[in-house]
């Protein structure tokens, strides 16, 4: 039932935000319900994050629901700032939504990944064999027939993050031949570290090379995997986003002036709210 909630959520944020790059009286209304949706998916996937000791979405669900309040505040007095950051997210999805709802597609880009990962496996010499065509099985467990085994879902592909930023790109007003030029420098560095990042995971826990604290977790041999792709590859894709941003930021001063106008929307406001909250609790 849960995991229906969380698909149902995502198609209803998918489809509210391509509605909004539609122009009409609409658009506050269904970026809105996008921005809401966004969220719940979020708050929705807690059990599983949990479960799994993920904590970097958990934190981000409860950061952003003030920021969510602020959002749909803004939209309905059109605010020229919130608007951009909401367009931005539409061009997001739309160029996320193909891969995650056509099956041909996305299974296309998985099998291309696992494709690229196999080679890498080979060249760094990491024994594999492939129990389906998108999961990489490890050397079989002493007294079995089977070893540790890691699916590549379209999460691995890192289209979220390739999307995510072709997202910020959009932000800034720019002749078609420097967009071009920005794809390629978004695209190919964050396809290349994640094609790594895939390896580095499948070695690591196939291997066990951080059987850290298995206390920590029911599932045996798991905590391989949560330090490699949970601790280590989000701090390496966070770094790697925060590079290619940097980078994108030095072509294209503007593009800064743009974010920083649109965090300050968020400032003030967040601001104001912990003003009012602290004024509330002074009266009392």
């Amino acid at each position: 039932m849960l995991e229906q909630l969380i698909e149902a959520s995502v198609v209803l944020s998918c489809i509210a935000f391509l509605l909004f790059l539609l122009p009409g009286k609409h658009q506050a209304y269904v970026a809105s319900i996008g921005w809401i949706a966004m969220e719940a998916v979020l708050l929705l996937m807690f059990p599983d994050s949990i479960a799994e000791s993920n904590f970097f979405y958990p934190v981000i669900a409860i950061v952003t629901l003030p920021c969510i309040y602020i959002t749909v505040k803004r939209l309905f007095v059109d605010d020229y700032h919130v608007r951009r950051l909401t367009c931005a997210a539409s061009i997001a999805y739309l160029i996320y939504a193909p891969f995650a709802f056509i099956p041909a597609l996305g299974n296309w880009l998985i099998w291309v990944v696992v494709d690229l990962v196999s080679v890498t496996l080979t060249a760094i010499g990491t024994p594999f064999t492939m129990s389906n065509r998108d999961t990489f099985m490890g050397e079989p467990l002493p007294g079995h027939d089977f070893g540790f085994q890691v699916e590549v879902v379209l999460g691995c592909t890192g289209i979220q993050a390739i999307a995510i930023l072709l997202g910020v790109i959009a932000l800034t007003p720019s002749s078609w031949k420097r967009k071009t030029g920005h794809f390629c420098l978004v695209t190919m560095p964050i396809f290349a570290v994640n094609i790594f990042r895939n390896a580095y995971v499948v070695t690591a826990y196939t291997q066990q090379w951080y059987p850290w604290f298995p206390e920590w977790f029911q599932k045996y041999g798991y905590a391989s995997f949560f330090w490699a792709h949970n601790v280590f590859c989000e701090l390496l894709a966070f770094a790697v986003l925060i590079g290619v941003a940097g980078l994108l930021f030095k072509l294209n001063p503007m593009m800064v002036s743009t974010l920083c106008d649109i965090g300050g929307v968020y400032y003030n406001d967040l601001t104001a709210m912990r003003n009012r909250i602290s004024r509330r609790k002074n009266v009392e």
